[in-house]
């Protein structure tokens, strides 16, 4: 953690709805005039998406078919804790982008699939701004939890996580429905173990649940809308939390633990916005303080 040089992590796995809550941060960031770095967790995997499938096959040979992005192995999680540490220090660190598809091929100059060059960030940025699969892993042999400064889990309920992700695969990406499945399984057993134990790390929690039934997956032909879904916002620590303030500002909800509150689906930028905003000013003004 630093004062000089903050980091905010934001994490979940794929299908989350990570991006999603990307663009409330951007939101807030350009309303309140923070200067961000932007770091993706995509370009910290060990492999393109040919080597992926390479090593995914070779691995594969030897028996081992719970190969995935989830674990530490697919992963440059040494790398990852390094930069988180070198901006804690020096405000300036260097990272890369992984090409997805071919609208951003275009964009970068090079095919889907595959890493553009290291570069420097920027120095003389408010903050660093991660979001991807590990903002707040511990493994015995990193600890990037222990660099961030604020850290915001984004975890669906199981099912209607994987929901999102076969849309999102089937409809953007093109992928088969059994393959988008085979990935799912292969990833449960990197889920349990690197995934899930970050979400009691984080700072808060924002987990959506539907109100409609979700208990076969695979034929599901929508995705519940935020209407159709309430969101539970878990504080690790509620000291300080204007629980009152959220209660009159967000009609509909109500706290369901000492730590908790819950929300209506369709307020959750609303929350966010509320809840996050003093968090990060908090982090800028002490850093503004120090300078």
């Amino acid at each position: 953690m630093s004062i000089a040089h903050p980091i905010i992590s934001v994490t979940g796995s794929s299908g989350a709805g990570t991006t999603s809550v990307k663009h409330t941060f951007e939101q807030i960031f350009r309303r309140e005039g923070i200067n961000a770095t932007y770091i993706e967790g995509d370009a910290f995997h060990a492999y393109d998406r040919a080597g992926m499938k390479r090593v995914m096959q070779e691995e594969s040979e030897k028996g081992n078919n719970h190969f995935s992005h989830f674990g530490p192995a697919a992963n440059l999680l040494e790398r990852l804790e390094a930069t988180f540490r070198e901006f804690g220090e020096t405000g300036r660190t260097t990272t890369r982008h992984y090409i997805h598809d071919a609208s951003e091929a275009q964009c970068y100059g090079a095919e889907p699939g595959t890493f553009t060059d290291w570069e420097e960030t920027p120095g003389g940025v408010d903050l660093l701004f991660y979001e991807g699969l590990h903002g707040a892993v511990v493994t015995d042999e990193v600890n990037i939890a222990q660099y961030a400064d604020l850290k915001i889990g984004v975890t669906p309920v199981i099912n209607l996580e994987w929901i999102q992700k076969l849309h999102r695969d089937r409809f953007q990406r093109g992928y088969a429905q059994d393959t988008i499945m085979d990935t799912i399984l292969r990833r449960m057993p990197d889920y349990i173990s690197y995934i899930c134990p970050q979400f009691s790390k984080t700072t808060v929690n924002f987990q959506r649940i539907p109100t409609v039934d979700t208990s076969n997956p695979a034929i599901a032909e929508w995705i519940p809308t935020a209407d159709e879904s309430m969101v539970v916002i878990r504080f690790a620590n509620p000291h300080g939390i204007n629980f009152s303030y959220l209660l009159t500002m967000i009609p509909g909800s109500f706290m369901s633990r000492a730590n908790s509150i819950v929300i209506p689906g369709g307020k959750q930028d609303l929350a966010m916005q509320l809840v996050l905003t003093p968090l990060i000013m908090k982090l800028v003004e002490r850093k503004r303080r120090a300078a």
